[in-house]
């Protein structure tokens, strides 16, 4: 499932050192794909954190998706 994760993921320098978070939350994006790659669902993370949605999930998978592209010009 496709999501533009600018909806989803927010940076503030005030909150969490400004480290990527799920908008509303204080749940760092790196957080929730360390838990895919660990191996678990999107069912399973959303039973330990309530508050999230499956879109937010995927919008993480996004956001990892985008900065693996990122090109540096050297």
């Amino acid at each position: 499932m496709a999501v533009d994760w600018k909806k989803h993921i927010v940076s503030d320098p005030e909150i969490l050192r400004g480290k990527p978070r799920l908008k509303g939350t204080r749940i760092p994006v790196g957080v929730v794909l360390g838990y895919l790659a660990a191996g678990k669902t999107a069912e399973q993370i959303v039973a330990e954190f309530p508050d999230l949605t499956g879109e937010q999930i995927a919008a993480c998978l996004d956001y990892a998706r985008d900065l693996a592209e990122f090109e540096a010009v050297v």
